[in-house]
């Protein structure tokens, strides 16, 4: 609909002092360097383009368009400016400070989505999202993103009007809930002590907000282990079907991430709520289900969860190889059951388990006698081995990431390694501690500090190195070590056959050194 203009338009000249800035004016940051520059202009060649006015009264016009020109020739102390004069309703009035407002070039983003979301909030005209664009020569998807802007957090939009975050970052942030915005805004920054007394605030590029809100707030719908279509697991919530905090239910907003990610819940809270709900209905339907947890631990007092330690969980993959087809978690027995995660990480999951304790397939009896000597020599032996496979691992670790390049930013690389430092086990912590010549016990609580203190003074091919190796002894936790290392062997070329044969040679000379006698001591002869 095009504004409707009453009478015709007058233009004249009028001074400063019958002008009236408009209350309903969307523009509200004005760059003072900027406006100076225009005041100096306006100084030398007055003000060449008329502001648009409406009559108030006989003597007094509200600016419609031309706020900015209005105060920097008031800073020039003009006498007068052009106007331009129409007579339009109040609608029509804010209707034309919207489209001209959006389609300036300097304007703040935030503005921009305080414009898109006038315009749709009017009655009359009533716009949708494609007339917006087509009105200020936009497209779709970019009315839509500056529309979500405008749900923003207060300290969101403080931060993106100081410029302490960008467009690509407000962007992100808008796409939250307002309950875990203020924390993906933390999320933003780390901070660096460079001997000041107090931290300096970094700010972290886009791709790291990404990573953050993908990792603890964006939920891949297709892993909910509840029914998507269930009104009434959660009945205030509804079905996530029908639910605008999904990412497929905003098309136009979450387009490239429903191509990378698939559609995704952006409420954790609900999604939570709807786990917590299935969980019960699961056990309640089914109560002869096992109860796990994928925390290590003492099971607690009156809780019927088991903790990891307590049971074997059977995987469902096939083994790759006769090795792994020996592995007890790849073995089912007459004790295998069914079992709901009900704490930890993937909680209202159903996996198979053996919680038996006296089951000889997941927990064979060991003879412990003493005077077994082949039982004795049996468990030298494989410790022997395992010496030797734990070594050989370690050398093919540090040789995998010798030939690892420099690739990344250093601040990267240093967020990336902290992560993965923050969900490793004390073990591989210790391991990789030690790989880099840090001798501290586990116990004073002091190695994981003293780990994070190097990464943090490290260079960008020690951190990139440090990045290959903690990925390494992760993926080893979760899967075959050896297979692991393997694939990492081949990955930087390294020939584990030739380290492995110089361990063994290493351990046979220790070997045959403890074995050789030492020399006999020579007797002082007594004296005649």
């Amino acid at each position: 609909m095009e504004t409707q203009i009453v009478n015709a338009t007058e233009y004249r000249n009028v001074s400063l002092a019958l002008l009236t800035e408009s209350k309903t004016n969307p523009r509200r940051t004005f760059e003072e360097t900027a406006l100076k520059e225009l005041a100096e202009s306006i100084r030398t060649q007055g003000v060449l383009s008329p502001l648009l006015v409406r009559p108030l009264t006989e003597n007094s016009f509200e600016i419609i368009a031309g706020a900015r020109r209005y105060r920097a020739a008031q800073m020039a102390e003009a006498p007068a400016v052009p106007v331009r004069i129409v007579h339009l309703s109040d609608a029509s009035a804010l209707e034309a400070q919207l489209v001209e407002n959006l389609i300036r070039s300097e304007i703040h983003p935030m503005e921009e989505a305080q414009g898109c979301r006038a315009l749709l909030d009017l009655e009359d005209p009533k716009y949708s999202i494609e007339q917006i664009a087509a009105k200020v020569g936009k497209s779709p998807v970019f009315v839509a993103s500056r529309l979500k802007l405008s749900d923003l957090v207060p300290a969101a939009v403080d931060a993106f009007y100081a410029d302490e975050i960008g467009v690509g970052h407000a962007l992100l942030l808008a796409k939250l809930p307002a309950d875990q915005q203020e924390g993906a805004l933390s999320a933003c920054f780390k901070e660096v002590y460079n001997g000041a007394s107090k931290p300096a605030r970094i700010l972290l590029p886009v791709r790291n907000l990404q990573f953050w809100t993908d990792s603890n707030i964006l939920l891949v719908l297709k892993d909910a282990p509840f029914n998507k279509r269930d009104t009434q697991l959660v009945p205030t919530a509804g079905s996530c079907a029908d639910c605008p905090k999904r990412t497929g239910h905003n098309k136009l907003l979450f387009g490239d991430d429903l191509g990378r990610q698939g559609d995704r819940c952006t409420d954790p809270n609900c999604y939570a709520a709807k786990v917590l709900a299935h969980v019960a209905q699961t056990v309640a339907a089914k109560p002869e289900l096992v109860q796990v947890s994928t925390a290590y631990g003492g099971q607690k007092e009156g809780s019927s969860v088991l903790p990891r330690n307590k049971y074997t969980a059977i995987r469902d993959d096939k083994p790759k190889s006769k090795d792994d087809a020996k592995r007890p978690e790849f073995k089912v027995c007459k004790f295998t059951t069914e079992a709901i995660i009900t704490e930890g990480s993937d909680v209202g999951t159903i996996h198979k388990v053996c919680a038996n304790p006296s089951c000889p397939v997941h927990h064979p009896k060991q003879s412990t006698s003493r005077n077994d000597e082949k039982w004795k020599a049996e468990q030298d032996k494989q410790r022997k081995e395992q010496a030797i496979a734990n070594t050989t691992g370690l050398r093919v670790l540090a040789a995998v990431s010798a030939a690892v390049p420099v690739r990344l930013l250093k601040r990267d690389l240093l967020f990336v390694m902290e992560k993965l430092i923050s969900v490793m086990d004390e073990n591989r912590v210790e391991m990789l501690a030690r790989q880099h010549g840090i001798r501290q016990k586990r116990d004073d609580g002091g190695i994981g500090k003293t780990l994070t203190a190097l990464v943090r003074r490290a260079d960008e091919g020690t951190l990139s190195r440090l990045l290959v190796e903690t990925s390494i002894l992760l993926a080893s936790s979760r899967g075959n070590p050896s297979s692991v290392l393997k694939d990492a062997a081949t990955a930087y070329k390294v020939d584990t056959d030739a380290i492995a044969a110089k361990v063994k040679q290493e351990f046979a000379a220790k070997k045959k050194a403890k074995k050789t006698p030492p020399p006999p001591t020579k007797t002082a002869k007594k004296a005649a």
